[in-house]
């Protein structure tokens, strides 16, 4: 069924320029009654979408539950980067783990990349795939950081696709005198998320998991074997279960809530640019060195998609594209009256270390998330490795289930302030 343009996520602000530049959203039913499955699957974003399927692949009877639409959350919002290795720097994995824990969370990476790739191709996702990625250094004294990265990447990590640029080189790529130095990634890229995730969720469907919208799961319990999944419909009994809602889980299961945290970020689109503009005309994604990072990268029509509005924050703001024109004009100010035909947010899902969190929150349950706008590839890529644990090789999961996660500070009550003072600090400090 074609999804209309009116149509308003309950769950994440804005109409984005993916869902506008899609001919057609499936729908699907909402869940009614009671079923018994091998594994219920709680959030229906890149991860639950890939389990799903991976699964039902298999044989393996599959039920996956969203509140919402597939796409309202990050997954069909997000700012579309798939980025190489895990969200923090594997030079620092190294310096917490060890150098062999840290070459094999690099090493899933690359795969999760690889496979994101071979999957849209082998099921015929036109997720407009674009290679080529920029991380650019707002302050100069993070030129030397970045330039040392580059030649451990290729030394210690064997990623010879990464390179350093000098400021002459960055500002011809973006168009903009605004950074300094930064790295150039041909082993990467960006796509189309919202056209991935309905990929996903057909391929899932057609082999054969039961997919279901509208959803809410609103109870979770684990006892003699078994899980229960409650909705405000129906009932799900299940032999395991995979929480996977990211930023969306809301007081659903309380481990999960205490370790990752959701924040709102947001994005606008320009109307299409022509060479004039001289804006990112190689194609390639960029993100910044700021802690409040910004990301921005053109769209296959020629429009500016930019991201990265400084709210640490879950709320909606009431004009997000007064915020947007502002960031864009400082980096690009040739665009300070261009028009902004969409702009939209959603959240992320966030952990202390900027590390995602896997764990099994109770018996034959285990949540999977925090990726820290990270997701695209590794989100995918961990539905996946929760597919191999259900049949039987847990290993790989188990990489990411060992690393450590702290709660966040202040129990349910003063977290989410304990960390906005923290987060506007940094903001503070990216200005600085």
């Amino acid at each position: 069924m074609q999804q209309s343009q009116q149509y308003q996520s309950p769950i994440s602000p804005g109409l984005s320029w993916y869902e506008a530049s899609i001919s057609e959203r499936p729908q699907y039913p909402q869940f009614d009654g009671s079923q018994q499955t091998d594994v219920v699957i709680i959030g229906g974003g890149y991860t639950g979408l890939s389990a799903a399927y991976h699964l039902a692949s298999q044989g393996i009877q599959v039920v996956l539950l969203d509140e919402a639409r597939f796409g309202d959350g990050a997954s069909g919002r997000n700012g579309g980067q798939l980025n190489t290795g895990q969200r923090c720097g594997a030079e620092d994995l190294e310096k917490q783990y060890g150098f062999d824990h840290a070459k094999a969370l690099f090493d899933l990476a690359e795969e999760a990349k690889h496979h994101l790739l071979s999957f849209a191709v082998q099921h015929n996702i036109d997720m407009e795939y674009v290679q080529g990625h920029m991380s650019v250094t707002h302050k100069q004294r993070y030129d030397k950081q970045y330039k040392a990265h580059s030649e451990i990447m290729a030394e210690r990590f064997n990623y010879p696709h990464l390179r350093y640029m000098e400021r002459d080189e960055v500002a011809a790529k973006l168009g903009s005198s605004r950074y300094f130095g930064g790295t150039y990634d041909k082993g990467t890229g960006h796509i189309h998320p919202m056209k991935l995730l309905i990929g996903l969720a057909k391929t899932a469907a057609q082999a054969g998991a039961k997919l279901y919208e509208n959803s809410k799961a609103t109870g979770i319990t684990s006892s003699n074997g078994r899980v229960i999944v409650k909705t405000a419909r129906g009932i799900i009994n299940a032999e395991k279960a995979l929480i996977a809602v990211n930023a969306y889980g809301g007081n659903l299961e309380p481990t999960s809530a205490a370790h990752v945290m959701p924040i709102r970020s947001f994005m606008g689109a320009t109307v299409p640019l022509d060479a004039s503009y001289n804006v990112l005309n190689g194609g390639e994604s960029v993100d910044d060195s700021r802690f409040v990072v910004r990301y921005f990268r053109r769209s296959k029509d020629g429009r500016l998609l930019f991201g990265g509005r400084e709210a640490y924050t879950a709320d909606n703001p009431r004009d997000i594209t007064t915020h947007i024109r502002r960031q864009i004009t400082e980096i690009y100010p040739q665009l300070k009256d261009i028009e902004i035909t969409h702009s939209w947010g959603g959240s992320v899902g966030i952990t202390m270390p900027r590390q995602p969190f896997v764990r099994e929150v109770m018996p034959n349950v285990i949540s999977a998330g925090g990726y820290s706008g990270h997701g695209v590839m590794l989100a995918n890529f961990m539905g996946k490795l929760y597919a191999e644990t259900v049949t039987g090789n847990r290993e790989r999961l188990h990489q990411f289930e060992i690393l450590k996660i702290p709660a966040f500070p202040g129990g349910r009550t003063f977290r989410a302030p304990l960390l906005f003072l923290a987060l506007s600090w940094f903001a503070m400090m990216d200005r600085v």
